[in-house]
């Protein structure tokens, strides 16, 4: 695993394992509380905890010229894309949006060229576009795929917001700095998701299993916050195309802490396909720079 040893793909790793962990927390969340009302509590429980990191860090309010971006990473990461793919994934089979994550590593690097000006070489979208086949490819053979356009619209356009959310937040933190970045997009989006998360408060908290709040305490804190800390600040340092194609290992890693918190079991066909995405994702760091 050397081409992981530089400290922006250690930063851009754990991001990824933390973010990983989000497919486990949500499923036990979802338990008790509805798809919406998860969306909105995550970002509003991220977004008070942003709230005391610039307080106590004293942060000085950003530029005039960064808050056009800063309103991008937030609609992006904070309320596009969890509400999206929340309603994309009410209409389609986790297999069937399994075949959109594949596609968010490449939309990933094509906004790193429009928003910061990155320029890879040919063989890197290459090898990009092989790792999105071979995860596509374990999508079809892990479940059923069905699902309806509107599920697809959704999850098109999550990916699509996703993409430009992580490219705009890694530009940004290259003079921002990673954690402050997601402070202020999270702070700038609670306005709009706290009233939300208030209206759509469930009827019978009293009921509620510790196991489900202490899911939702993880998606607000590591998958809306601590992740995007490490994340965004492997994004600055070793490049927005480059990095993001650690994200081809999400689906794997998270199918693992499924297995591992859940019980559900792992096919052999994981490993293989993992270590040969692995190799992909190795091949695009070496042609990440023109």
């Amino acid at each position: 695993m050397r081409f992981l040893s530089s400290k922006p793909w250690l930063n851009g790793l754990v991001g990824v394992l933390i973010f990983s962990g989000s497919l486990p927390a949500t499923r036990l969340a979802l338990q008790d509380f509805e798809p919406l009302f998860l969306t909105y509590a995550r970002a509003s429980i991220a977004g008070l905890a942003g709230i005391l990191c610039l307080w106590a860090a004293r942060q000085s309010w950003p530029r005039r010229d960064d808050v056009a971006g800063l309103c991008l990473t937030a609609l992006g990461v904070v309320v596009g894309f969890p509400l999206l793919t929340a309603l994309a994934l009410q209409q389609m089979s986790a297999a069937r949006g399994l075949l959109y994550i594949a596609l968010l590593p490449v939309a990933t690097a094509v906004f790193a060229v429009v928003r910061a000006a990155e320029r890879p070489r040919p063989a890197f979208w290459l090898f990009s576009c092989v790792a999105s086949g071979l995860v596509m490819g374990f999508a079809l053979s892990v479940g059923p795929i069905e699902g309806s356009w509107a599920g697809d619209a959704a999850m098109f356009a999550a990916i699509t917001v996703c993409g430009l959310g992580y490219a705009e937040g890694g530009r940004l933190s290259r003079h921002l700095g990673g954690w402050q970045v997601i402070c202020w997009a999270l702070l700038l989006a609670l306005p709009v998701m706290l009233p939300l998360a208030w209206a759509a408060w469930p009827e019978r908290w009293e009921a509620t299993s510790g196991a489900s709040i202490a899911a939702l305490l993880y998606v607000g804190l590591f998958s809306m916050l601590i992740g995007f800390i490490f994340w965004y600040r492997g994004l600055a340092d070793g490049g927005i195309a480059s990095i993001g194609q650690l994200q081809f290992l999400q689906p794997f890693l998270g199918l693992m802490l499924s297995a591992a918190i859940l019980g559900e079991r792992i096919s052999p066909d994981l490993i293989v396909v993992m270590v040969l995405v692995v190799s992909c994702v190795a091949g695009t760091r070496r042609f990440a720079r023109a």
